[in-house]
This record gives structure tokens, sequence and C-alpha cells, in this order.
């Protein structure tokens, strides 16, 4: 079976993907993102509680990713409108950085997985704006999704092996941060 891009029509047209003949199913995707900062940027922050002049730092990236993940079919085009049951964002510190994991759900035809990719973004971006005016070092990794459940199927990207033995939410957790 050769793989085909699924927003592309036959004639080579964008096109959104026909979702009407599935099923609505209980899905639920994961993605997760790094800050990183300079050492002594994130001790400053850490010895500040991470609140900055606008207010907290990681509250206020938690809030924009939030507002992130219900707009996605307005920011992605070909995005499908959905009615989204669960948005969690956790925000936490671990050596020199932030790390963001996005948690989306929903019962519907099509995934979430591009809702929790563009949570983790925008919390990222929005640390990196309160943050900046300390370094123009900070960097941002690429979000990476980690999790998709389509009701009982758990489906792993290659490069997260590591969650393959993830047995319960804490166990993802705990994998988490050893690819962080």
């Amino acid at each position: 079976m050769t793989k085909q891009l699924t927003h592309i029509d036959e004639t080579g047209n964008a096109s959104m993907v026909d979702v009407s003949n599935k099923q609505a199913t209980v899905r639920t995707a994961v993605a997760s993102g790094k800050v990183v900062f300079p050492s002594d940027v994130f001790d400053t922050l850490a010895s500040k509680d991470f609140l900055g002049h606008k207010g907290s730092i990681i509250q206020t990236a938690v809030i924009a990713g939030i507002q992130a993940v219900k707009k996605t079919a307005e920011l992605i085009p070909l995005c499908h409108q959905l009615n989204l049951s669960k948005i969690q964002i956790d925000i936490a510190p671990v050596k020199n950085a932030l790390q963001i994991r996005c948690k989306v759900k929903c019962n519907e035809q099509t995934g979430v997985e591009m809702e929790a990719l563009t949570g983790v973004s925008v919390s990222a971006l929005t640390i990196y704006d309160m943050c900046k005016a300390l370094s123009h070092d900070i960097k941002i990794s690429c979000p990476r999704k980690y999790l998709i459940n389509h009701d009982t199927k758990l489906v792993f990207p290659k490069y997260e092996n590591v969650l393959l033995n993830a047995n319960s939410e804490e166990d993802y957790k705990k994998a988490l941060e050893k690819l962080a």
C-alpha cells in the first residue's frame, strides 16, 4: 500500500478530508515540547517562581495554549472544527527548561493530534515572549506528538519508543521526563 497525502485531491488541489462515513469515537492525543533557557536565565526565573513583570509565566502559557487548542481549525486551514471534551496543559521545570505537555480529548470522527501540537506550540511561544527580554538564546524544541488513542488503540511514533512500556498516566509522565 502506497501512502498518499490526505489533504490533496485527485486534481492536486487542497481538500479537507471527508470524515462523514467515520464513526465518532473517543480520541486522545498528547504532545510535548520544551523551552530551553541559558542556565543563568533559568536560575533567575526559577528564583522568582517563574513570575515575570506580566504575571505568572507558566499560567499565562497554559491559558494561551488552551485558547490555541480551541482555535486550531481557524489556524490550520484543513483541520476540522471539533467539539473538544478535555484540554490539559502541564508545564513543569526540568533542567534549564520548561517542559510542556498538552493532552486533548474529544468524541469525534477525526483525531486531535493537531490540537495537541498547537497547544504545545503556542504555550512555548508564550513562554518565549514573556522571557525574551532576558535572553534571545532561549530555544524552543520542536513539539512532538507521542500518544494517539482512538478508543483503545494506542499509536506511538517511532522516536518515542521509550513510552511503549508505559502502562499508566504516571508511567507516561516518568517516561516523558526521561525524554526531556
